[in-house]
This record gives structure tokens, sequence and C-alpha cells, in this order.
């Protein structure tokens, strides 16, 4: 049986193997016919906007999609011909800058090459000191030259190619350009006929992905089609911004062909983190060859480094760092894969390309792991890390994450949305003997340290318990608060009306989650004491007067009768009517706040949290 069902597993397995080597080979072999089809593809979704706005201009579909085409022709043409104006112009100014390049080269060499070879040759004086006497044996030269029958040195013969004509010289630069222009006319011509049957394209889309799911797959073109074109738009205008500022900055500080480098910079920023500096590169090495001093060299990188520092780390965030939905390490490997798929091209290609594929991935189930793996968006739900990490026993790591939370949102819903949920986690696998018991004392301990850290009060010692029980837990934790404070767990000369106490009805889990709002309510600097229901004696009256207690909370986590728990608390305390109820039940476990039962019943620590501190600052004011 075992091995019927491995076999057709493994067949699905190779199978899937085959067919991923199968289109890795067809990208490759192809990528001369894909490449400007991509290119075409992507630039259609940066002009997309622009034709849309000439539509509602009242520009027919033709008229307004060689309109666009036509103005980004412009465009390049321009900005190709005043690039290769400023690049002759370099090349014609490079005489002129020849003393100040060799008074630098000498400088560099000087303080590079200059220092090895005055280490080389320390280190060849010592290998001849620990070489042999000259005697000893012929030198390889000499050995050489008798057995050729000869002893003169060897002829150096060099051999240089003709000076190329005019004739030559213009097939050669013809040969240079005519892949670019011929790949760039390709790209324009498919790029008009993608705009003008725009719509069409993508029902025949639609048709051919989805037609079992006409939703998702309207749903997975569309979210494609609108993160791809703001990005595009988005990155356009901030490299374009980019490329004005480092231009006119460059040219206030006197550098030659400012305009080069200000295009180069917007231009190579498509390229994934390394294209800025590319170009910041260069620039500095001609500031640096062209002026006498190094300043106005170091001033070029400065202008590149604050300038890219300024977009990367305050404005991209804000306009698209969370749109494009990758993570920051799907980009560096993405990158890396498409440049060794398709070259230059595809290292400008490889975010919107990975990109396509990570929505893909989020409504197709066989591309669901492109998701996981390069999506932007949590593998694991905050109380599955908060669960995972308790299992690693990383309790700084979850303080932390805490901590982290705390600052967006307060400390009833970390406890509603991730502490209980990973605590019922930890319950269901305790019940089911799912994790062993050095993985209960590690969920024990990091509970404990996240309550102990985030509650201010210093770990005296490790809380380690043998299983994840949570009435050990958090006996542990009300036997340190009866050893600082004695049997009440403080003093009893308090303002009336000004403790909480909380009360588990019934089992383990109820011991820590009424543990939990103790915590909690500690934390916000209310006087929350715990106490077991069966220690509700009205003899204790005398020695702990009800009148300090704002309210009596009855905690339940698990399916227990809390409206016989509170019949039995008002019958242990008939005078007070102060007894509430948190109630976290399967709604709860499954993420959902429960209906209350009644005025005095809650479902979550939020709700709970926020009672406590009305009915204390109530008494307060009575006392007052």
């Amino acid at each position: 049986m075992s091995h019927a069902r491995a076999e057709p597993a493994s067949h699905g397995y190779a199978g899937q193997i085959v067919a991923t080597g199968v289109v890795l080979a067809l990208l490759y072999l192809g990528r001369d016919v894909l490449i400007p089809i991509t290119l075409a593809v992507m630039l259609s979704f940066l002009i997309a906007p622009l034709v849309r706005k000439l539509r509602h201009l009242g520009l027919p579909q033709s008229v307004a999609v060689c309109a666009a085409v036509a103005a980004l022709t412009v465009g390049l043409l321009f900005t190709g011909m005043e690039i290769g104006s400023q690049v002759i112009k370099i090349g014609a100014a490079m005489p002129q800058y020849e003393s100040t390049i060799h008074d630098k080269l000498a400088e560099l060499n000087q303080l590079t090459l200059g220092r090895l070879d005055i280490l080389a040759q320390r280190a060849d004086a010592v290998m001849r000191e620990m070489a042999p006497p000259a005697g000893a044996s012929a030198p390889a030269a000499h050995v050489a030259a008798v057995l050729n029958g000869s002893g003169g040195e060897p002829i150096p013969v060099e051999l240089h190619p003709p000076r190329p004509g005019p004739l030559q010289l213009l097939l050669n630069i013809f040969n240079t350009v005519s892949r670019p222009l011929e790949t760039t006319g390709v790209v324009l011509i498919v790029l008009l006929f993608i705009l003008f049957e725009q719509d069409t394209l993508g029902d025949r889309f639609v048709r051919l992905a989805g037609p079992g799911n006409l939703r998702a797959t309207t749903a997975a073109v569309g979210d494609v089609a609108q993160r791809l074109s703001r990005y595009f738009v988005s990155q356009f205008g901030v490299n374009l911004a980019v490329g004005a500022v480092i231009w006119l900055a460059l040219a206030l500080l006197g550098l030659p062909q400012a305009f080069l480098w200000g295009a180069m910079a917007a231009l190579l920023r498509f390229v994934p983190y390394i294209g800025v500096w590319i170009a910041g590169l260069c620039a500095t090495v001609l500031a640096a060859a062209i002026a006498p001093g190094w300043s106005q060299a170091v001033l070029t990188a400065a202008v590149f480094l604050a300038t890219e520092l300024l977009v990367s780390q305050l404005l991209e965030p804000r306009l698209y760092g969370h749109s494009t939905g990758l993570s920051p390490l799907s980009v560096v490997v993405s990158a890396i894969f498409w440049s060794a798929l398709w070259g230059p091209a595809g290292l400008v290609l490889s975010t919107p390309l990975t990109l396509c594929l990570v929505v893909a991935g989020r409504y197709l189930a066989a591309l669901r792991f492109l998701d996981i793996l390069f999506g932007d968006v949590p593998s694991l739900s905050q109380p599955e890390r908060f669960y995972q990490r308790a299992l690693r026993g990383d309790s700084h790591s979850i303080v932390l994450s805490a901590r982290q939370f705390l600052k967006a949102q307060s400390l009833g819903a970390f406890c509603d949305k991730v502490l209980m949920p990973a605590l019922f986690m930890a319950r269901a696998d305790f019940e089911q003997q799912a994790i062993t018991d050095d993985e209960r004392d590690k969920v024990n301990h990091s509970v404990a340290a996240l309550l102990v850290a985030l509650a201010g009060q210093r770990e005296r010692h490790r809380v380690s318990v043998s299983v994840l029980d949570g009435e050990s837990l958090a006996r542990k934790l009300r036997l340190q608060r009866e050893r600082q404070g004695g049997r009440w767990q403080g003093p009893l000369d308090v303002p009336a009306a000004s403790v909480v106490v909380v009360i588990a009805v019934g089992g383990e889990l109820d011991e820590l989650a009424a543990e939990v709002l103790v915590w909690a309510l500690r934390a916000q600097q209310i006087d929350a004491r715990r106490i077991a229901l069966d220690e509700l004696r009205p003899a204790d009256a005398a020695e702990a007067p009800v009148d300090i207690v704002s309210q009596f909370w009855l905690v339940s986590a698990e399916a227990a009768d809390i409206g016989a728990a509170r019949a039995a608390a008002r019958a242990r305390l008939p005078e007070t009517n102060k007894v509430m109820t948190l109630s976290l039940h399967s709604p709860y476990a499954a993420g959902r706040d429960p209906l209350p039962a009644s005025p005095d019943d809650f479902g979550s620590y939020q709700a709970a949290i926020e009672c406590c501190k009305s009915a204390t600052a109530q008494g307060a004011l009575a006392g007052s």
C-alpha cells in the first residue's frame, strides 16, 4: 500500500521537475523573441495611463495610442541623441585633461601599487637570502638556450591589424547600433498592437487561463495590471526626478556633461540596487580625472549618495515600497535569476516579471508556493509566529515582536489577536501529545518571560515546569506576587473600589487566561489580583474587606458553565453585584468576538480591560 501511494507522488514530482526544466529551456532558447515582446508588454503598462487620459479627452483609441507611442519614441530619440553627443564631447575633451589624468594615476599608483612594489621587493630580498648559492644549479633560461642551440634572446614579434578605412569604420558603427535599433523597432511595433487590442487581449487571456473560474482569473489579471501600472508609473516618475536632481547638482558643481550623468542615473535606476551606483562611479571617476584636486570627486560621490539614500529610504517606501508585494530578498534573487537567463534585459525586467508570478500565485493554487517564497505577506500569522518562536524557546524575539505590536495597537488587542490564539494552539497540541516535554518547557518559559517583561517586572528566576500546564504556570506567577505582597498579593489598606479580583472558573487554560488578564490589568496600572473560586469565603471579609474591590472577574477559556460559576460566586459574596465574566470559547479561538450573553459578560480582553479601567476610574472619583 505504501509503495503504491509513493510511486504516483514520485512520478508527480518528476513530472514537475521536467516541466520546469522545459520552461527554463524555452525561456533561454527563445530569449531573442521573448525579450522584445516582454519589453513591449511592460511598456504598455507604463503608457496605458497616458492612453486612458487621452481617451478621456475625447480622442479615438487609434489616435490616443499613436500619440502616446509617438511621445515615447520622441523622448527615447532625444535622450539617445543627447547622450551620444555628450559622450562624443567627453571623448573630444580628454586631451585637455591628459596631464591631470597622468598626475592622478601616478598618485594612485604611489598609494596602491607603489606600496605593493615595495612590499614585493622586500619579499624578494628575503627569498634571495633563502635561495641556494648561484653555482648550485643552472638557470632555466641557460638550460633552454643550450637545448635550443642558441644563446641569444628571442625577438618578440607583434601583429597589428590594418587601420580601418572610412567605409569599414561606418560598417563597424552600423553593426554596433543595428541590433539595438532593431530591438527598439520590434518593441515599438509590438507595443502599438498591444495598445490597439488591449481590451481584447485581456479577454482572450481570461478565456484561456480561467475558463472554469472566471471571477478568480479576472481578479488576478486586474491585480497584475493595476500593480504593474502603478509600479512602472511611480518608478518612472521617481527615476526622472532623481535624474533631474543629479543633473542640476552636478551642473552647480561645474562637472562637464552633467546631463549625461543625470540621464544615466535615471535610466540605470531601473536596474535594481546596482544601477545608480554604476552611474555614480562613472561620474566620480570623471570628476577625479578632470579636476586637479579630489574635492570635486568627493562632492560628486556625495551627490549620488545623498540623493539615493533620501529617495530609497523616504520617497520610494511612501510611493510604492509595499505596492509591489515583493520581499527584498525576492528582488535580489529575481535579479540574479533573470539576468542569468536574459542578460541585461532580464536584469531590468526582473522585478515586474517576478511580480507577475507572485500575483498569479495568490490566485492559482499550483503557483501558491511563489507567493509564499517571494511575496511580502507573512507566511505565518501572528499567533503562529508567536507559537513557533515559543516552541524554539526564543523569548527574546517574542518580547521584541510584542513591543513592536504594542506601538500600533493596544495591550488588549495583543491578548486577543496574538497571545491567546497562540495558547489555544499550544493547548490543542498538548491534548494531542504532539509536542515534546522540552518543547512544552520552552513554550511555558516563553509565555512567562513575556508576561514578566511586558509587565515591567524583573525576571528573578527562570520559570521552568515540566509541561505546558496553564495551572502550574499561572500558579508560579501567582506565587511570585504572594512572595512580594503576601497572601492577598498586595496591601489591603487601599482606596475603596480600586482592586480588581480575577478568578479562573475551571481548568488549566482558564487559570492561564485569568493570569493573562491580571498581567494586562497590572500593565495598565490597575491593582489586579488573582484568587481561586473556592477561596471566596464570607469569613475572609473581615481580613480582606470587599469594599476595596471594584469588580470580580470570572474567566473561562474552556467549555465551562460560566453561569453556574457566576451563581457560585454571588452565593459566596451575596452582598456584591460586581461579578463580571470573560468568556473565551470557540468563537474567540476561531478569531471572532463571541456574542455576550448579558451586559456583564464580555468576549474579549480589549472590552474587559476597558470595563475595568472605567470601573476603577469611577471608584477613584467616588472615593475623592
